[in-house]
């Protein structure tokens, strides 16, 4: 119970922080959550690939994505790593026509 809980608080703390656009803060939060050996569920994956989203860091929010993907399909992860792809295929495409 008490791992939950403190799940839902840095879950709740990470949304807050990527609310007010402090990004650098959201990712070192959960990077210090994660190497403290406590347990990431997919949200905080989810949560950690939008951050990286969001400071264009298209690779890393990917593999978030991915690893909320593997701990619960049904993850709003699969959505937001269908639109990363779509719009790096659009980038891609529009390279190839320079």
């Amino acid at each position: 119970v008490h791992v939950r809980k403190r799940s839902r608080m840095i879950r709740e703390r990470v949304q807050a922080l990527l609310d007010a656009y402090e990004t650098d803060e959201a990712i070192s939060l959960l990077d210090g959550y994660r190497a403290s050996g406590a347990p990431m569920d997919d949200t905080l994956f989810y949560l950690l690939g939008n951050a990286w989203r969001k400071k264009g860091n298209w690779q890393m929010a990917i593999n978030n994505y991915l690893e909320a993907l593997h701990l619960n399909p049904d993850s709003p992860a699969k959505q937001a790593l269908d639109i990363a792809n779509e719009i790096l295929d659009f980038y891609n495409k529009d390279m190839y026509n320079q």
